[in-house]
């Protein structure tokens, strides 16, 4: 029985009523929309894992099937090989923010402002964890075979107007004050590389992946240990405390000893971090696959990434199959999707900052837009750790998921079976939240912190 005590959301409090979610062929709860768009769109049609249905008893339960929950997972049937792992996602594998990102697994994280020497502890803890996760991912996709147009040769830092080109000369004193391998970039060489004229100055790091997103997630969750069984289109509706915990799910329910949240910013519709961590839409764009001679006119390079040094400031790709995808928007939308509407409309944007950046490209047409939404906290930390007696939670990446998500779900994995290491000690040591106030003052602290990436954008956007 679920009552007022119960860590549980209520259907009322999630507005949650069945409703046909087109093309999934599954009712699904309003609180847990999707739709067709994302990296998934150039893939194959998933058909997906059965969705969960009656009764179920398990040692441990995983909600959310992105890169944290697979890595979770994966490292929980590695430690317990003689137990059962239900792994649980409201969607299909590829659909949520894992499968929905630009596809950057970075080694090296960009922090914003002046170098500060008496933080190079903390910067470099940081860069502990994303070079861990990295050196996962990279085991994983060549041990399994893995085709996600992995490429491991870094990523260029980019920056065109006058406070991002300020910025990148902060970058680079904490590159060099790092050690950390990188080339700095001109803007004659930032032409000949990305076949664009916009940008003046940037950085080329030399660690870090570009891969596609939902290919990675979607062959992670294929390449699943036997005693770990996916559920997808199985979303937690809520959650009863006891001994073992009960997960009460539309057509069933999971009673597990122990639990781990790895739904990232919506763990808040379970009751968790509520007033810590908010959802942040981003939208971007593709092309339709260009031409080779298109091709030989965006640069040097036959595939390549490009990270904004301005927090609101476009990120692009050319990816292996041709295409450039340009990611420039972000807005606070209540945590949502954007309707096929909205994102028409957005494309207006991301047209606008294309053709400023390939103007000889102009008659390329989008071929497919989408959008994703982000975790984000107020003062930009990751959460990691216990929530309550055997439910575990990791999250909050503030866009650098790939890498530090799969970090954080192997350690979270041994966190919880009692274990301890230096990647465990690097998660735990994340800086406290800072507290998000309710609505209405939320909707409007996050409507501003969103805008705040924004200012000064300029050029790079």
């Amino acid at each position: 029985m679920f009552d007022e005590g119960d860590l549980a959301v209520r259907a009322s409090r999630c507005n949650i009523r069945l409703a046909w979610v087109q093309g999934n062929g599954v009712n699904m709860p309003d609180c847990f929309p999707t739709d067709r768009h994302g990296w998934s769109e150039l893939l194959p049609e998933r058909q997906g894992t059965r969705s969960l249905s009656g009764a179920h008893r398990v040692a441990w339960a995983v909600v959310g099937a992105g890169v944290t929950g697979l890595a979770c997972a994966r490292r929980l049937a590695a430690l317990h090989p003689d137990q059962d792992i239900t792994l649980l996602d409201a969607r299909l594998v590829g659909q949520g923010a894992s499968g929905r990102n630009s596809g950057f697994a970075v080694a090296v994280s960009h922090f914003g402002g002046g170098f500060e020497a008496d933080r190079m502890a903390s910067y470099r803890r940081v860069n502990r964890i994303n070079q861990a996760g990295l050196d996962l991912l990279r085991t994983q996709v060549a041990a399994f075979g893995i085709d996600c147009q992995w490429r491991e040769d870094g990523f260029i830092h980019t920056a065109a107007d006058r406070p991002a080109v300020r910025e990148c000369g902060h970058f680079l004193r904490y590159l060099e004050a790092m050690e950390i391998a990188h080339t700095p970039l001109d803007a004659e060489a930032l032409t000949a590389r990305l076949g664009t004229a916009l940008y003046q100055a940037g950085v080329h790091l030399h660690e870090g992946a570009l891969l596609q997103p939902a290919a990675l997630v979607r062959g992670l969750a294929d390449s699943l240990p036997a005693n770990v069984k996916l559920h997808e289109r199985s979303p937690v509706l809520g959650i009863a405390q006891g001994a073992p915990l009960t997960l009460r799910l539309p057509n069933g329910e999971v009673r597990t000893d122990n639990l781990v949240l790895a739904s990232n910013y919506e763990v808040a519709k379970l009751g968790f971090l509520r007033r810590y961590v908010v959802g942040s839409t981003l939208s971007g764009s593709f092309t339709r696959v260009l031409t080779d001679e298109e091709v030989a006119g965006v640069g040097s390079q036959k595939e390549w990434g490009t990270l904004s040094l301005h927090s609101g400031g476009a990120t692009l790709r050319l990816t292996r199959d041709r295409r450039i995808s340009l990611r420039n928007a972000a807005e606070y939308h209540g945590g949502a999707l954007l309707s096929d509407t909205q994102l028409a409309r957005r494309q207006a944007i991301h047209r606008a900052a294309f053709e400023k950046r390939y103007p000889q490209l102009a008659h390329v047409p989008f071929e497919h837009g989408w959008s994703c939404v982000e975790g984000i906290s107020r003062n930009m930390t990751n959460f990691f750790g216990r929530q309550a007696d055997n439910i575990f939670l990791a999250g909050g990446y503030n866009g650098s998921g790939v890498s530090r998500g799969t970090a954080f779900g192997t350690a979270l994995a041994d966190y919880a079976s009692g274990g301890d290491s230096p990647l465990i000690d690097d998660c735990l040591a994340s800086t406290p939240g800072a507290w998000i106030p309710p609505r209405p003052l939320l909707d409007i602290g996050a409507y501003l912190t969103v805008r705040s990436r924004f200012r000064g954008v300029g050029l790079d956007r």
